[in-house]
């Protein structure tokens, strides 16, 4: 738990130089993520989380279905505008190239997002260089209703899980993914439910901060598969702060940079409360076979 939050924030500047590690370990820097990478060390970071825009330009929409009526609240935010594909696929490159510099050799990059990009970003990771390790499929155990019923209802999100350099022995925690995953073996398949509850972050009025924050026990699996004790983590992108709060919690160092004022306040607020992660997972195997409808032993 932080005392203070005016220890957690650093301002980015132009005028600022380099920095060094012990200066923004466990810390949010308020600043552009390419401005900031830059100005950051080579090869220093054992794992790096991102959860890019999504390119989705959703609208928020008044939907029925017979007598019940829903509002669905879009995602429409300035971070996630672009003019074209092409000019979402410059914005990925020109981040995961940053972001290969202060990647150590074995460090291991994580990459979430929905259909509308993941296929985009997994190919020029592997242009760039990234060696795919795995693609983790998320199951969502309490997705957005399909109220249109035109197609099938959207309850995944992917993860792509690749290494910097393939000749490098990277961290993998088998015993964890034999946790989370399914069966004993740890499949690559994930079973839980979205942030919710308490857990969302609301702006003044009640609605959602982040119209994509990612729960805790997400960022937990994440962490705890595929980092060590002390490790040191980046987020570049770190919208309510979700990486380093779990983070922080198990052990792990972490650097977060954000660029929206209003997150970076929330982050601020979000480190004053103790938290509450345990590393015991929430769904046990009973309940992940329950609802792939797998026999349970």
């Amino acid at each position: 738990m932080r005392t203070s939050v005016n220890e957690l924030v650093i301002k980015d500047t132009d005028e600022k130089g380099k920095y060094s590690i012990e200066e923004i370990k466990n810390k949010v820097i308020f600043g552009d993520a390419f401005k900031v990478l830059k100005k950051i060390e080579d090869e220093v970071f054992d794992m790096v989380f991102i959860d890019p825009p999504y390119f989705l330009q959703l609208p928020n929409k008044e939907l029925r279905r017979w007598t019940v009526k829903t509002v669905v609240e879009g995602v429409n935010d300035e971070w996630d505008k672009f003019s074209s594909f092409q000019e979402y696929d410059n914005f990925i490159t020109r981040l995961l190239t940053e972001i290969k510099g202060v990647m150590k050799p074995n460090a291991t990059i994580w990459v979430i997002a929905t259909y509308h990009s993941i296929f985009r970003i997994g190919k020029i990771m592997q242009d760039l260089g990234y060696w795919i390790l795995n693609d983790v499929v998320w199951i969502k155990t309490n997705p957005m209703p399909n109220w249109l019923g035109v197609r099938f209802t959207n309850a995944t999100e992917n993860l792509i899980w690749a290494v910097k350099d393939k000749n490098e022995e990277y961290t993998f925690n088998e015993d964890y993914a034999k946790i989370y995953g399914i069966d004993k073996v740890g499949t690559d398949i994930w079973v839980l439910p979205t942030c919710m509850g308490k857990e969302r972050m609301k702006d003044e009025y009640g609605k959602k901060l982040h119209p994509t924050q990612k729960p805790t026990e997400l960022l937990k699996r994440v962490i705890l598969t595929s980092t060590k004790e002390g490790d040191l983590v980046l987020d570049p992108l770190a919208g309510t702060g979700t990486t380093g709060y779990v983070a922080q919690a198990l052990k792990r160092n972490f650097i977060m940079i954000e660029l929206n004022r209003e997150y970076v306040k929330a982050v601020e607020k979000r480190f004053m409360k103790s938290s509450m992660i345990k590393v015991i997972p929430k769904v046990c195997q009973k309940q992940v076979k329950k609802y792939m409808k797998l026999e349970v032993d």
